[in-house]
């Protein structure tokens, strides 16, 4: 099983990062032992500059290489929440050397995953999110926003990796994100509904 992630999906996070806007999507990966889906999250050592980004995660139902866009729809019924977590001072000190900076976002447990799915009727339908921080929303996002929908993500990363059954796609996370701070509380809503809890030890 494989965790694909998608940067840079918003223009508003674009923007608030000062990064230029992509022409294609941007993907990096995450190994299975980045999931954390039933218990708290307990902050690296490794770090002091841990920021959360809430995102749509879509799970991929069958085999896929090459995928045209017009069947894209075919690979994928359901949709759920994650966070993408990311030690950005990490991930800097690695861009300020030139290095690759999957250490910042691919570590144990950088990526909580609801348990909730809710069947998509169509790849075009809207999907709203948000992200509650210590019961404040500090996140709102809609699928609509998307500068690559979920169509274009799939046919795109799809033509250098081959998509198996049970793989996620974490599809980019809208402008407001932020430092986490233990003691805190992250609650995610998709559709207004409350799909993932948890506190930060």
């Amino acid at each position: 099983m494989k965790i694909i992630c998608i940067g840079r999906n918003y223009v508003e996070h674009a923007k608030e990062m000062n990064a230029p806007l992509p022409s294609t999507p941007i993907f990096f990966m995450k190994p299975e032992t980045a999931l954390l889906r039933t218990r708290d999250f307990f902050y690296p050592k490794f770090t002091s500059n841990l920021h959360y980004e809430c995102e749509i995660v879509l799970k991929i139902d069958k085999v896929g290489k090459n995928i045209d866009e017009k069947f894209s729809h075919n690979y994928y019924s359901s949709c759920t929440l994650g966070i993408d977590f990311t030690a950005r001072d990490v991930q800097q000190n690695c861009k300020e050397k030139g290095l690759p900076w999957e250490i910042a976002k691919s570590f144990d447990q950088s990526a909580p995953l609801s348990k909730i799915w809710i069947p998509l009727k169509n790849s075009n339908q809207e999907i709203k999110f948000e992200l509650e921080k210590n019961g404040k929303t500090v996140q709102n996002g809609s699928s609509l926003n998307m500068i690559f929908s979920f169509d274009q993500i799939i046919t795109y990363v799809s033509k250098f990796i081959t998509l198996k059954k049970g793989d996620l796609i974490f599809t980019g996370t809208p402008a407001g994100v932020g430092q986490v701070e233990i003691g805190d509380n992250l609650k995610c809503l998709l559709m207004g509904k409350e799909v993932l809890n948890f506190n930060i030890r």
